[in-house]
This record gives C-alpha cells, sequence and structure tokens, in this order.
C-alpha cells in the first residue's frame, strides 16, 4: 500500500470561521482514502501560532522557545484531529520515527522540534515512509507569482521548479512564525529526495482527493 503524507495548515485546520461540516467531511474522505493508502498528516499551527509567537519575539523571548510554542500549537491542532478522524491514533508521536511506527490507517502528528517548521516535518516523513507524494494543504489554491491574499491580481501558478523555489526561498530555516507556503528545509528535503509535490487549498478536499488519485486538480505542481 502506497504512503501519502499531507501537510495540513493551520490556517486550514482552524480559520477565523469555524467550520464543523468541514471536518466531518475530512473523515469521511480519509477514511475512504485509507482503504487505498496509508495517509499520514502533519498539523500545523498558522495564525494562533504566529500570534503566540508574536508575543514571545515582542517580549525577548529566545527562538528555541518561540519554536517551541508553535510546535506546542500544532500538537493541539494534530489532538483535535486524531479526535475527529476515527481511525488515527490517538497518542501524537513527537518524532517522524515515532509517526512511522505506527500501524493506525491514518497517522496525524504536529511539529518535532525547535528549527523544524511543519513542512519540513512533513518532507521528512515522506522521506522516511517513502511516500508516492506530499501534499501540501494551505489556505491558498496553490503557489503564486505574489502572495494572493494582498494583491487581487496575483496569478496561480499551475507548475514551478524545484529550483525556482529553492532560489526565492532558500534551504536555510529562517525564524520561527513564517507565515511562506512552504520553506527552504523542507525545499531542500524534496529536490533530494525527489517526492512528487502538489501545493493545493485544504478546503478545498474534492482537489486533495483528486491530487491524491492522479486525477487533474485545482493547485500547482512542484517539478523537480
Amino acid at each position: 500500500m502506497e504512503s501519502i503524507v499531507i501537510t495540513i495548515g493551520g490556517s486550514v485546520i482552524l480559520s477565523e470561521d469555524i467550520d464543523v461540516s468541514f471536518f466531518k467531511k475530512l473523515r469521511i474522505l480519509l477514511k475512504k482514502l485509507s482503504k487505498k493508502y496509508k495517509i499520514y498528516i502533519v498539523a500545523g499551527g498558522g495564525k494562533t501560532a504566529r500570534n503566540y509567537i508574536k508575543i514571545g519575539r515582542e517580549l525577548g523571548f529566545p527562538e528555541e522557545t518561540l519554536d517551541e510554542l508553535g510546535i506546542g500549537v500544532t500538537r493541539v491542532n494534530a489532538k483535535l484531529l486524531t479526535e475527529i478522524i476515527e481511525i488515527s491514533n490517538k497518542k501524537i508521536p513527537k518524532t517522524t520515527d515515532e509517526a512511522k511506527k505506527l500501524e493506525n490507517p491514518v497517522v496525524v502528528m504536529g511539529g518535532t522540534t525547535p528549527g523544524h517548521s511543519t513542512d519540513m516535518v512533513g518532507a521528512e516523513l515522506a522521506e522516511k515512509t517513502r511516500a508516492a507524494k506530499l501534499i501540501i494543504a494551505t489556505n491558498v489554491d496553490g503557489i503564486y507569482d505574489k502572495d494572493p491574499n494582498m494583491y487581487i491580481d496575483a496569478k496561480q501558478l499551475k507548475e514551478v521548479t524545484i529550483s525556482q523555489l529553492i532560489k526565492q526561498y532558500g534551504t536555510e530555516w529562517k525564524s520561527a512564525g513564517k507565515n511562506i507556503v512552504i520553506d527552504g528545509p523542507a525545499l531542500k528535503i524534496i529536490e533530494k529526495t525527489r517526492i512528487p509535490t502538489f501545493v493545493l487549498n485544504g478546503k478545498k478536499l474534492d482537489e486533495i482527493e483528486k491530487a491524491i488519485n492522479g486525477q487533474k486538480f485545482n493547485g500547482t505542481v512542484i517539478k523537480i
């Protein structure tokens, strides 16, 4: 059975308008997908994590502590998902090695250690599980030429090369709480492992299903 890793941004899990029906639909989709694939989910921290990090940064907390605040939020989000998804683990793994060992049809985790974003955790987990695909589910329809939340004329990129992304974002960890579609350390792993990677809107569950099943979907394909 092929493995699929899905990173779900915190902004998808906990948006401004809480939509319980989304979680019910997500539960149904994952149960359906788990009949064909082993599913791993990495939960992000989103705006909630960034708010904690902002407070800590303004109060002069060290960078490692800021990371730990963000990791805590990702694990709360992961716990929410494990309770929603009956066929998933109930104890949140703290490392990708722990997650890999779990036998549940759906395995959910959050962040791991300071300096490792959930993007990087997802890419690392995809590498360790030899995943067939890495799905990055965010709050926009893929990767754009500029921030679509700030510019109404932003254009969606249907394809983008890994080298283009590395040129734009680099491959180094910047700092806690950065709000970008995919960060440098994750790109470095994707480039090395050549894992097929897709970026799409996590709220549009039908697009996730299409991407996993190899169908045409609305999003961005990262070309290696």
